[in-house]
């Protein structure tokens, strides 16, 4: 069992800079692929980045490609997201995920493991 807890959200005006934290319990933390899913509201649910359980391969989804970084400390269980540059576009709730299985591209939000609770992240024009 793996209990995910994101912190970080906010409300920032466009162009700034936030970093959302996801703690993971649990002693297999890098067992995990770890993930980065938003919703914005009325949308569904969709993948935003995603990095394998040594900290490489790191993948975006094209629209925060360039200003989206995703990071894990596997001494601290904990998988971040550096989000500069941001945009009216990127209001969400985000939340980490954590997968045994890295995959190849997006992920498939129907086949994560755990999920945390969301942050809430609001971009102002």
């Amino acid at each position: 069992q793996v209990t995910l807890v994101e912190s970080g959200g906010g409300l920032v005006q466009a162009g700034a800079s936030l970093r959302l934290s996801c703690a993971a319990s649990g002693r297999t933390f890098g067992a995990y692929a770890m993930g980065w899913f938003r919703q914005a509201p009325g949308k569904e649910r969709e993948f935003v980045a995603g990095i394998s359980g040594t900290g490489t391969r790191p993948y975006y989804t094209d629209s925060v490609k360039g200003r989206f970084t995703i990071s894990r400390d596997n001494a601290k269980n904990t998988v971040s997201l550096q989000m500069n540059s941001l945009k009216p576009e990127d209001t969400a709730v985000y939340y980490c995920a954590a997968n045994r299985l890295m995959y190849t591209g997006a992920w498939p939000q129907s086949r994560i493991d755990y999920w945390g609770q969301g942050t809430s992240v609001t971009v102002s024009s």
